[in-house]
């Protein structure tokens, strides 16, 4: 299933967006909002699922005491226009409000799917390379491939395109060690 990208006015804020879905939607989508846009994305697949699965336990293993990795769907305040919720996301615990994290994090991961795709290789990437997110991760389960960039004077740099059988050591937000074919 696309992804359902749905204007209802120019300009929808956050507040537009937590009055417009309730604080846990039952119906399997993924309400995001990013520059004023209402995204609307379906229920992940399992593939999805199991790297995500993969990669938290891997990310959470390694995470040092004062940061947290979470999964979706919690709220990223990146700006009056703009809450996402990336599939996983390291920040320091005292970065968290009990409702959502009001700024960008260390690290924002996106797993693909076919409905989000483009969203996450180019607006997401994009508006998290503008609110100042540290690193930003792509994970492709179907291909098993792992893109990783890094902030360096506000512009991502990439720092990895790795296959199912190479390993990559990332150094921000901490040091850890990611094999795609180990995410299947």
């Amino acid at each position: 299933m696309e992804a359902v990208t749905t204007l209802p006015r120019t300009g929808m804020t956050r507040d537009d967006l937590a009055a417009l879905v309730p604080e846990e939607p039952d119906d399997g989508h993924r309400y995001e909002l990013i520059d004023g846009t209402l995204i609307v994305t379906p229920a992940p697949g399992f593939r999805h699922q199991v790297a995500s699965v993969q990669l938290t336990v891997l990310l959470h293993q390694a995470c040092p005491s004062e940061l947290a990795v979470l999964t979706a769907p919690f709220a990223v305040g990146l700006g009056v226009d703009t809450e996402v919720q990336p599939d996983l996301l390291v920040a320091s615990r005292d970065a968290f409000t009990d409702k959502d994290l009001p700024g960008a994090p260390l690290l924002a991961v996106e797993i693909l799917s076919p409905s989000t795709r483009l969203i996450d290789l180019n607006l997401k990437k994009a508006r998290y390379e503008e609110a100042g997110c540290a690193s930003y991760w792509v994970v492709d389960p179907l291909e098993l491939r792992l893109l990783a960039w890094e902030l360096r004077d506000g512009t991502y740099v990439q720092v990895a395109d790795v296959g199912e059988d190479e390993a990559w050591s990332a150094v921000l937000p901490f040091p850890v060690t990611i094999t795609p074919s180990t995410l299947a």
